[in-house]
This record gives C-alpha cells, structure tokens and sequence, in this order.
C-alpha cells in the first residue's frame, strides 16, 4: 500500500531504483524497438555534412514545443526573427523560448566539460530558463493542482529533504548501470519531477536533462530529437502516467509511455532531417545551375541555418560586399528561393520551404 495523501507534501516519495522488477518482457520489447529508433536517427545525424547546421533550428523547435507544454506560446516567426533581426522583440514568450535554447547549449557545454548530471547543473539550467538566481525550494506551500483548483500533487517540502532526493537521483543517474540507459531515462524523469526541486521551471528542466541523458549515456551523439512534440500531442496521458506511479506504483504503462515518446518522436526527427537533406541538395544543385554567380556551398549553409537569414550574415561570411550579396539575395528572390520581409528597418529573408518542412510536423 502507497503511502500516499495528494495533500500532504510527499516526503516519502521512495528513491531509486524502485524495488520491483521494471524489465518486464513488454518493457524490453519496446525497448529494443526505441533504441532502434534512436540509432538510426544518430547514424543520420552522424553522416550529415555538418551536423551543427541542423541544430540551432532543432533547438529552437524543441524550446518552442517545451515551452509550449507550460501554456508559454509564441510563433515560428517571431521566434525566427527574434534571433536575426535587430529590432528587439519584447513578446515575453519569445523571449522565454530562447532562454531554454540557451539553458540547453548550456547543459551541453557542461556535459562536454564533465559527462555527469547533478544537482549543480539542473540549478545552473534552471536560472539560465528563469534569468534569475533561484534555487532549491525553501518555502513550503508548493503544490500542484488542476484548473479547478483541486491538488493533485503536493511535492516533498524542506530544503534538506529535498537535497536528499536529488542526492540519490544523482547517484542513480551516475552511477546505477544495473537497468536499460532508457528505463533508467524514464525513472530519472519521474523522480525529477516528483521531487519538483524548485519554484517554477521543473517541466523544462526536466525535459532539458531528458535530451542531456542521451547525449552523457551516447545514446544521441548530438541531442536533435524533439521530445516535448510528443508530450504534447499526448499531454493528458503524461500527467495521467506520472499520476499513476506516484499513486499506485504503475511504473510499467509509464516507462512504455516513455519509450514510445522516444520511439515516435526519433521516426519523426529522421523524417524531418531527410526532409531537409533534400531540400538543401536540390537547392544547391537548382542555384548552381541558375545563379552560378550566386552560389557557394557557404551561401547554401547560410540559408539553411535558420529560416531567416540578412544582408550582414552573408558579408560575414567573406561572401562578398554588401552590394555583391545584397544581389545575391535579390536573385534568389527573384526565384523564389527566398522571400523578403521588412522587420523593423531591416530586410530579412525567410528560406519559405525550410519554414514549411518546420511547421509541417
């Protein structure tokens, strides 16, 4: 019997690993078939002539889907434009969006620094979302609830306990080698997010630590995966499933809820990415043949780094002076590779297909 009241802060919440047996046969079966997933989608991502092309705008999409889930909404184009152009955007969604990319280049660069998730890193991310220097709760009264008012959770309370949760999650996630990389993944996820270690921002930090997992155990070379797509096509069902362990112990339809997020969202992500590997080729080959002038393999990436590009990121590319590229892009224009949109004095150009491929999924 859980020893479990919605009401009352949740200081008994069990550490990990649960003492049953999580290795069901229906677990390791679809376990198999997600880490398939997930390989083919690294070899993808491996072979790509430059990977880094790619993540910039894999990012931003994962931050606007992450972001999404906490009713945090903001457009493709503002999100696009907000990075290119000078003009300041001052929608507080947008800026938000940006600052979980930002958290989340900043969980990798300390994953290639100490391939380790801990209790340090998760309070770096979470300030780096929130742009402020919050940290582990201290005040008790947290709780969460519907939109009816009525709790649903109440996380454990006190700045030791708490400490020692994330303690435990922390050796478990270091050091624990006796289940699956992506079981494991899905008790890291639960725990984090039962133990709610701070004020506000414990869903996008939860999320920005599932894409840093795969990365720290090379499950995901380049972690270019839009997880949050999946939990958001299928919220209910999320909070459903981490309702379910907390109360009755149900950790097999959660971690099969898990691993099939990672299934579906890596079969997706291959899709996308083969859907833009040929639109670059057949650009580049297209722009080649009819603006030979125009065309270099750096202009190509230009333009496919993010769907909005300008004038300046051309001329500091050494691609030419600002009458040579601002020909270029007229050109390109002119056959409808790109299209021109005045954002505040500046004239940006949105690579429309690209954008298509992004919204399309």
């Amino acid at each position: 019997m859980i020893d479990f009241n919605r009401e009352v802060p949740y200081n008994k919440l069990p550490l990990l690993p649960p003492g049953i047996e999580l290795e069901t046969k229906t677990v390791l079966i679809k376990t198999i078939s997600a880490s398939r997933a997930l390989a083919q989608l690294n070899g993808a991502i491996i072979n790509l002539p430059n990977p880094r092309l790619f993540l910039d705008t894999i990012h931003l999409q994962e931050a606007k889907a992450s972001s999404e889930i906490e009713n945090i909404i903001t457009t493709n184009d503002d999100l696009y434009q907000s990075l290119v152009a000078e003009k300041r955007f001052e929608n507080p969604a947008t800026k938000e969006v940006l600052s979980y990319k930002e958290a989340l280049w900043l969980g990798i660069e300390r994953l290639n620094a100490r391939p380790f998730i801990t209790t340090n890193l998760c309070v770096e991310i979470v300030q780096c979302i929130k742009k402020n220097s919050s940290g582990i709760r201290t005040i008790p009264g947290t709780t969460l609830s519907n939109t009816k008012g009525e709790v649903l959770y109440t996380p454990p309370s006190g700045e030791n306990i708490i400490r020692e949760k994330l303690a435990n999650l922390e050796k478990f996630i270091n050091q624990d080698e006796s289940l699956d990389p992506l079981i494991k993944m899905a008790l890291m996820h639960y725990q984090f997010e039962a133990i709610h270690p701070f004020a506000d921002g414990n869903g996008r930090t939860g999320r920005i630590l599932l894409l840093l997992y795969l990365k720290m155990t090379k499950l995901l070379d380049v972690p270019a995966i839009f997880l949050s797509e999946y939990i958001i096509k299928n919220k209910t069902d999320y909070y459903k499933k981490l309702r379910n362990v907390t109360e009755n112990a149900d950790w097999e339809s959660y971690i099969l809820y898990m691993l099939d997020m990672i299934e579906t969202t890596a079969f997706n992500s291959l899709i996308r990415i083969n859907e833009v590997i040929d639109l670059i080729e057949k650009t580049a080959t297209n722009i080649k043949a009819e603006l030979p002038k125009a065309y270099s393999k750096d202009l190509i990436e230009i333009i496919f780094k993010l769907p909005y590009t300008k004038r300046q990121f051309l001329i500091d590319a050494g691609l030419g002076t600002p009458k040579t590229v601002g020909n270029y892009l007229i050109s390109l224009e002119e056959k409808g590779y790109l299209r021109s949109i005045k954002v505040g004095k500046e004239k940006l150009y949105l690579n429309h297909k690209l954008m298509e491929i992004l919204e399309k999924h």
